[in-house]
């Protein structure tokens, strides 16, 4: 089936990334087999949700038809292929120099690519499981704005599989934000092998959702997010996080510069203040079940 075929194709371990030119095209070829055995769009519809507060344009009819073969392979490669050049990223380690450094040990260091574009790379270590994580920022990314107020909606715009989507995304509208609004198109790829989960991403255009009134169509990617477990320890997880993101307009590089790694550590401490709360929530429900006060 597809999730295996796709991990398949993926054949990555970081930091150690393994030549994968044949094993792709191999892969390719019976992902588009495999493809055509997926199950109906119907299927996948009790993912489906829709916000009632959304204040941009909703995508047209067409966009929530069931996928073609020839798409659903389209969007695959296209996770892949994000996937694959985020983490030959990280794989080159010259040219890293160190940005931030906090107290708790969270380190962000960036670099500076071709065409003069920095990215920047988060390293954090997170009191949760791996899989714990994989579900807040894959599987419920919908939710996303509920614990991250920088985001003003998330929405799945095409269940291509079980690992790769299509969304949209636009940031919120916040005091002091020198940004200002933008909004996403991107595929999405999340790719597991033994305990590490990989989550890629890129940005796609989509005929049937143009920039959005009020918003720079800014473009993500190719970027990922690594979470692995931290030293044998499944209550603790590493997560290593590379934004390459083109903000668009027409703002000084510095202030972008200075402003992108600044929202990894508002994620990173928005995500924390998430953890802490559901974990709290579940003893709670524990000592409840048990009868304790």
């Amino acid at each position: 089936m597809l999730p295996a075929v796709v991990k398949l194709c993926c054949g990555i371990s970081y930091p150690h990334l393994r030549s994968t030119a044949g094993l792709q095209r191999t892969a390719v070829a019976v992902i588009g087999q495999e493809i055509t055995h997926l199950q109906g769009w119907g299927q996948l519809q009790h993912h489906w949700r829709i916000h009632a507060d959304l204040t941009c344009d909703e995508p047209k009819a067409e966009d929530i038809k069931p996928l073609s073969a020839k798409d659903q392979l389209f969007y695959v490669q296209k996770g892949q292929e994000a996937m694959r050049k985020a983490l030959s990223m990280l794989e080159d380690k010259e040219g890293w120099k160190v940005e931030i450094a906090e107290s708790n040990g969270d380190v962000i260091c960036s670099k500076v690519m071709s065409g003069a574009r920095k990215v920047f790379r988060l390293e954090a270590v997170l009191d949760t499981s791996v899989d714990e994580l994989h579900d807040l920022l894959f599987v419920r990314v919908e939710e996303m704005h509920e614990w991250n107020p920088s985001i003003q909606h998330i929405k799945i715009l095409k269940h291509v599989g079980p690992e790769t989507i299509v969304t949209h995304e636009t940031s919120a509208k916040t005091a002091g934000n020198l940004i200002g609004q933008r909004d996403f198109v991107s595929v999405r790829q999340s790719c597991r092998q033994k305990s590490i989960v990989y989550l890629g991403g890129a940005a796609i255009q989509l005929d049937s959702l143009p920039p959005q009134p009020g918003f720079v169509r800014a473009e993500d990617g190719p970027a990922c997010i690594i979470i692995q477990a931290l030293d044998g320890d499944t209550r603790k997880s590493r997560l290593t996080w590379l934004l390459n993101m083109d903000v668009k307009g027409w703002l000084p590089k510095s202030i972008v510069n200075q402003a992108l790694p600044q929202s990894q550590l508002d994620f990173t401490r928005h995500l924390r203040r998430r953890l802490t709360v559901g974990s709290s929530h579940m003893t709670n429900c524990t000592l409840h079940m048990t009868g304790h006060n």
